[in-house]
């Protein structure tokens, strides 16, 4: 199914460069299998989650005899079915007791508490939810310059800082506005080498929170740019939430029942939860969330939680939307796009 010695120097640079792994620390590769109910899916959805895990499992062997002196660890649980969701109290106990963790998830823990309890108490995490295999080849995303990533990213970290308002707009039709006043800007630059250091691999995105209520306007997904997104997919803010979700096919009914309008006590679902500019130069496919979040030149926004980026929304729902082409403005000056 793989050829392992093609990306085992990538997996090895993953550990060493991104990760900062020393002699003596130890790793702990998690992954979310599928579940007895997952076999009911789609066949693509299934070969793609049975795909994931045979990766992980196999990168975890590689560690093992790449790092003879390290204690490298293998922790499973049963995928959750959305990104967000806490996972099983096991996991949550399980990662704050290792100096480095790989997440090689189908569905993010990103924005989790069990994920920010570890990170307080000072491991070094890579999540990495949707990662394919040839992410890893030469030439893919895993494979590029990190200390100019992370030159740029903080550059446009610190730009986002210093703004006050934000302006997205694309020739599809996305106009979307919202502030950022007070918000600090994040540099996810792929380099997780500090105590308590963590975010996505592949790397390569500045971002920030937008203030809650303030976001009003139109997002316009376009197909081909969420997985399985075959039509435009359209949604509408108005005063910080989604109000109306229009288009999207199969994706955008999924998406209209897990933001279950008119319900209130899943408000937080439709939260406007982040910006984000990608900055990774090797990155190109538009299907995959985690690799096209971080293509250079394109935006996303999310929905769902934002506390785990600065925000104070809370939620079991943490979804990003890719913008290609987009011109985006902070406080009315033109920064991206033309």
């Amino acid at each position: 199914m793989f050829n392992w010695e093609e990306i085992k120097p990538a997996v090895v640079s993953m550990l060493r460069v991104n990760m900062g792994l020393k002699e003596g620390e130890s790793l702990l590769v998690v992954n979310d299998v599928p579940g007895p109910e997952d076999w009911y899916r789609g066949f693509a959805e299934i070969k793609d989650l049975a795909r994931r895990s045979v990766l992980a499992r196999s990168i975890y062997e590689l560690c093992r005899e790449e790092f003879k002196d390290n204690r490298v660890d293998y922790l499973v649980y049963p995928a959750l079915g959305q990104s967000g969701q806490e996972p099983p109290g096991f996991v949550a106990e399980k990662l704050p007791a290792y100096d480095v963790v790989i997440l090689l998830t189908t569905y993010s823990l990103s924005h989790t508490n069990a994920r920010e309890k570890a990170t307080r108490a000072g491991a070094r995490i890579a999540s990495m939810p949707g990662i394919e295999y040839e992410m890893f080849l030469p030439g893919g995303p895993m494979a590029v310059d990190y200390a100019a990533i992370r030159k740029e990213t903080e550059t446009l970290a610190a730009m986002l800082t210093g703004a006050q308002t934000v302006r997205v707009v694309t020739d599809l039709g996305t106009d979307l506005t919202f502030s950022i006043a007070g918000r600090e800007g994040g540099p996810d630059t792929g380099i997780y080498d500090a105590r308590g250091e963590w975010g996505n691999l592949p790397g390569g995105e500045a971002f920030v929170a937008p203030v809650e209520g303030t976001a009003n306007g139109k997002l316009v997904v376009p197909k081909g740019w969420y997985p399985g997104l075959t039509e435009d997919m359209v949604l509408e803010f108005k005063e910080g939430y989604v109000v109306s979700l229009q288009g999207g096919g199969r994706v955008g009914a999924e998406f209209t029942r897990l933001l279950a309008f008119g319900n209130d006590s899943l408000k937080h679902r439709r939260n406007c939860a982040e910006l984000g500019i990608g900055t990774n130069p090797k990155a190109r496919k538009p299907d995959n969330v985690l690799e096209a979040e971080k293509i250079k030149g394109t935006i996303h926004i999310a929905i769902g939680d934002s506390s785990h980026l600065g925000g104070v929304t809370e939620s079991d729902l943490h979804e990003d939307f890719v913008i290609p082409h987009p011109r985006l403005y902070l406080d009315g000056e033109l920064v991206l796009g033309k």
